[in-house]
């Protein structure tokens, strides 16, 4: 056995199924150890090792698992880099198997030596180690994969080209070597019972009780459903924890943040006390004014609480287990008043969404392409997005319900993961529908080289949907607003203007299906013929890049900001204007309200 094979053989006995990688001669030993190994666990192979990140993150999200990625030398390992990043901000365990030239060669400035230990030791910050003798396996293996899971972080393990050639010997029961085991052994810790009768009594005294949620509070559903209702609180949810809790509940009031909905907007400047599960979302100008509220934070890692607002108790702690010793010392408030008007405002969201997405544009409101979608979901749907204006409309038009789930670049919003994402996802759950939601940017930058992927591998998924809707309006639209709304400036088309590509026609040139939409009429009829498809599916979705991603609490420097651009010469000055004022005046039909209250 050599090196290469043992480090296949101790993946398969901590489980893993998939690698998601891409070939190169820094990992010869390895691939060639793949080749004795019946190809398991799986080699997954990308178009590009970004991708091939991407693909372990999306996998890792929605299996609950490790996600496992691996590259050659050089080249290879620096494009992996993106997709740690995203998995290491989002809080995701990722182990990437690196391969680096031989021992001789380090320090001789020879082909594709890059210091992997420097290029590293950020990402993988908490585990990144070079093998130089057989023995150091299989702790290096078993140490990545459990600090990546413990730590839902990045680990790394460097691998040299002459490492994984030679003859594999374990460690033995003598001086200075470190033999290893498997598993990790499940734990939930909690916070102590005087921390959980400080918080029980903040909680208790408030009168206007918010929640925020996050990814950190999936497996609690049960018990924040329970504690909304004893506490008569509003639930705003982080983007990462859009799947944590239904949107249908009356009192969900969605998405926060510059993406967000004006519920959750109304429900942090209004309330009175603040209660944070599972999120280490960035935005204080999102949350109350520091001296509004009093404040409580759940959160595992005690390195990420106290984070974002002064909070008065702080509890270090498995959120479903905290919760369920914290609950039975909350009182059941008495007054419904504040419950029902939370309820009343996300019911006139939903309201102001709907007509938002009625909203004439030309030739398609990308509104209306999501607005559409969100009728037609699978109840066992798992939806991504990309990073720009199609975040937004994931956002603010999509309700996230029973086993749907969900997710995004939250932390590093990075472009592209959108395509790879979901065929992460679809090894994953291959019986279960992937959509993606990309704009025409993220499309060109990577996605629909990720469609060859989806060509090479659909045909072994049981449930071969994988739809990719791409909102193609030819601009790079989310930050041609922002520039228009943060500094005034005019689109300045050089950098913003994106060609129009085929996308559906070049879907169906390498073997899958796809439509081209160009009318409002024929939105809800492509997206049937897709979810009815049996393989990947691509829809060209032509929207208006006028319709304004308006942030819910737009602020009169913005609308100033952008009449700036208006005034400057922006080149969409007059579809941008006439759309931005239709959107914003759906807000304020009759039986609508003020920023203060007052009806109109």
């Amino acid at each position: 056995m050599k090196v290469s094979d043992h480090v296949l053989q101790r993946l398969r006995e901590w489980g893993v199924e998939h690698v998601f990688a891409y070939a190169g001669d820094g990992i010869n030993g390895l691939l060639a150890a793949w080749g004795r190994a019946d190809n398991q666990p799986r080699f997954i192979q990308a178009r590009h090792e970004e991708m091939s990140a991407f693909q372990a993150v999306g996998y890792a999200k929605f299996s609950g698992k490790v996600g496992v990625c691996a590259a050659t030398s050089g080249p290879g390992a620096i494009h992996l880099l993106n997709g740690l990043y995203d998995a290491k901000l989002d809080h995701v365990p990722v182990v990437a198997l690196v391969g680096q030239t031989d021992r001789s060669a380090m320090g001789g400035s020879y082909q594709q030596e890059v210091d992997l230990q420097n290029l590293y030791k950020d990402v993988a910050s908490d585990f990144c180690e070079t093998a130089t003798v057989p023995e150091q396996l299989p702790n290096l293996i078993d140490r990545a994969i459990r600090t990546a899971c413990a730590k839902r972080t990045v680990t790394a393990v460097i691998l040299p080209a002459d490492v994984q050639e030679l003859d594999y010997s374990p460690p033995t029961h003598a001086f200075k070597m470190v033999p290893s085991s498997l598993g990790l052994g499940q734990y939930a810790p909690v916070p102590a019972d005087a921390d959980l009768e400080r918080a029980a009594e903040v909680l208790n005294a408030g009168e206007k009780v918010a929640v925020l949620i996050g990814q950190g509070a999936r497996g609690a559903r049960a018990e924040v459903e329970r504690l909304a209702d004893v506490l008569g609180a509003g639930v705003a949810k982080a983007l990462l924890g859009k799947d944590a809790l239904p949107d249908d509940l009356p009192y969900v009031t969605g998405a926060i943040g510059l993406l967000g909905t004006r519920p959750s907007w109304e429900l942090m400047q209004e309330c009175d006390t603040l209660l944070v599960i599972g999120s280490s979302f960035p935005y204080t100008q999102f949350l109350p004014e520091l001296d509004q509220a009093r404040a409580v934070q759940i959160d595992i890692d005690p390195h990420m609480i106290g984070l974002r607002y002064p909070f008065e108790v702080n509890l270090v702690g498995d959120a479903r287990e905290t919760l369920q010793r914290l609950l039975p010392r909350l009182h059941r408030k008495e007054s419904r008043a504040w419950r029902e008007k939370v309820e009343k405002d996300v019911t006139r969201w939903w309201e102001v969404m709907e007509r938002r997405a009625a909203v004439d544009a030309d030739p398609i409101n990308p509104e209306y392409v999501v607005h559409t979608l969100d009728a037609l979901l699978p109840d066992d749907a798992v939806i991504t997005a990309d990073s720009g204006s199609a975040a937004n409309w994931y956002a603010r038009h999509l309700r996230l319900r029973g086993r749907m789930r969900g997710s995004l670049s939250g932390t590093l919003a990075t472009m592209g993961p959108g395509v790879p994402y979901a065929i992460g996802a679809k090894f994953a759950h291959p019986d279960r529908p992937a959509i993606a939601l990309v704009g025409d940017g993220a499309m060109q930058m990577n996605g629909m080289m990720e469609m060859v992927t989806a060509a090479k591998y659909w045909r072994e998924w049981s449930d071969p949907r994988l739809i990719v809707a791409v909102l193609n309006n030819r601009d790079l639209n989310q930050v041609t607003w922002e520039m228009r709304a943060m500094t005034g400036a005019p689109q300045f088309e050089e950098s913003q203007h994106l060609p129009d590509v085929p996308y559906a026609d070049i879907a169906e040139r390498i073997g899958l299906a796809g439509v081209r939409v160009e009318k409002p009429k024929h939105v809800e009829s492509a997206w049937k013929q897709a979810l009815a498809a049996e393989r990947p599916f691509v829809i060209d979705f032509r929207t208006d890049p006028a319709v304004p991603p308006i942030p819910p609490h737009a602020s009169l420097d913005q609308i100033q900001a952008a009449a700036s651009a208006i005034v400057h010469g922006d080149s969409d000055r007059g579809a941008m204007i006439k759309q931005g004022l239709k959107a914003k005046v759906q807000e304020f039909l009759p039986g609508g309200r003020r920023r203060g209250g007052d009806e109109i």
